[in-house]
């Protein structure tokens, strides 16, 4: 087992632990317009999970602050860690170049400061830099978005921040959710009582593999993970020996032929001849869905030759909702013959 994913796992958050808000990509949370939004996800926090949301100084400074000081971002990061009244940081939503802060980033102060860091998306930066750190983060909800659903968050995105972050067990066999959405609805207040409308999940897609597989979890948002290589954060070829690897894309909706390149880089790179297994999670709004199975055949399967590679398509992390929690370096899972994905250890200690 690559020792690369031998993570720290953070402590567990308790009712009553005080977590802070982070605006480390897109600054909206302190726009006069998204203020609102901001409120209901920092108030959800607190009736769901009986957590006190702090600000750090820059949370809600304003998304042209914001997009300007990516070293203010990297301070309030930083702070946030070094803070040992604050038990974890919770980011306030994705944007799309939070990795401009990594000049500013001081490794050391989240190795040796080991606690909860959890958002997605462009938040695929900061797992980066946790990881670089040893240290393992969460794939999930942020504060905007999920958080801050219309009417209510939904029980399955509760269950599983509940399950990982709040329980230090065996997450076990993570279901696929029964029904998704990827409904847009304009972040006006006036919109806050329309209901996102579900439709009816088809389970996760298993499209190649045979048996049992377990390997350690590692992965992101693909448009994100573009922007990590070449730099410190991309880690070695190591790192990903053993793994499952994770990915998933954006409300961008790339282009498959984008897909395409980008895992053709990936097997240029050796890692995909390297994992266990991949997990990837449901296309936005399900834009793409076939023509991204197709893509991943013909680089993986036909060009790489990569036949008894565990693919497991449609799963639910990611950009629609509800969504499940992912802890980078935690041991998986994947049963293709009962077609299941389990989590088997905790995600925190």
């Amino acid at each position: 087992m690559s020792h690369n994913l031998n993570l720290i796992k953070p402590p567990m958050l308790k009712p009553g632990d005080k977590v802070a808000a982070v605006s480390l990509s897109w600054g909206g949370a302190g726009d006069e317009e998204f203020r609102w939004r901001y409120e209901v996800g920092k108030m959800r926090l607190k009736e769901l999970f009986g957590l006190e949301v702090v600000e750090m100084p820059h949370t809600l400074s304003g998304s042209q602050y914001v997009y300007d000081h990516p070293q203010k971002r990297a301070e309030d990061l930083m702070s946030a860690f070094l803070d040992p009244s604050i038990k974890g940081v919770f980011s306030c939503i994705g944007g799309y170049e939070s990795i401009r802060m990594l000049p500013y980033i001081d490794f050391d102060v989240i190795k040796n400061n080991p606690k909860v860091f959890i958002g997605f998306s462009d938040s695929t930066t900061t797992h980066y830099i946790c990881l670089k750190a040893g240290v393992s983060s969460f794939y999930g909800a942020s504060i905007l978005a999920e958080f801050a659903e219309n009417i209510k968050v939904f029980d399955y995105t509760v269950e599983w921040v509940q399950k990982t972050l709040f329980e230090n067990k065996p997450l076990g066999i993570i279901p696929a959710v029964e029904a998704w959405t990827g409904e847009r609805i304009e972040w006006l207040e006036k919109n806050k009582h329309i209901e996102k409308k579900l439709k009816p999940n088809q389970g996760y897609d298993f499209l190649q593999g045979n048996g049992k597989v377990q390997g350690r979890l590692i992965g992101g948002c693909m448009e994100v993970l573009e922007m990590l290589k070449g730099t410190i954060l991309w880690p070695e070829l190591d790192t990903f020996k053993e793994g499952i690897l994770f990915l998933e894309t954006s409300e961008d909706k790339p282009d498959p032929t984008y897909v395409g390149y980008w895992l053709r880089n990936y097997g240029s790179q050796g890692i995909l001849q390297n994992i266990k297994a991949i997990i990837w999670g449901k296309p936005k709004e399900e834009k793409y869905y076939d023509e991204y199975k197709e893509v991943i055949h013909n680089v993986i399967v036909h060009e790489l030759g990569l036949k008894e590679l565990p693919i497991v398509y449609n799963m639910s992390f990611g950009h629609n909702e509800p969504m499940c929690c992912l802890p980078f370096g935690a041991l998986a899972e994947i049963d293709c013959d009962n077609k299941t994905f389990s989590i088997i250890e905790s995600g925190v200690v």
